[in-house]
């Protein structure tokens, strides 16, 4: 009896350290998808920060090499 409940308690163990290791991948998936959406959301703001009626010459856009 008190070898199964050795194994059990060992068991039990390694779920909890199995949990708190997902948990905190899951907090830093958290904090990376935070910041790309920040991120985002920035990108949005520079875009919307041109003249709606701007045209845009995709000569200005060539790198400088060509």
């Amino acid at each position: 009896m008190d070898e199964r409940l050795d194994r059990i308690e060992s068991k039990l163990a390694l779920a909890e350290d199995t949990i708190d290791e997902l948990n905190l991948t899951v907090f830093r998936q958290q904090q990376q998808i935070d910041r790309l959406q920040q991120q985002i959301l920035e990108l949005h703001r520079q875009i919307a920060a041109g003249s709606p009626g701007e045209r845009r010459d995709l000569r200005d856009e060539i790198p400088p090499h060509y």
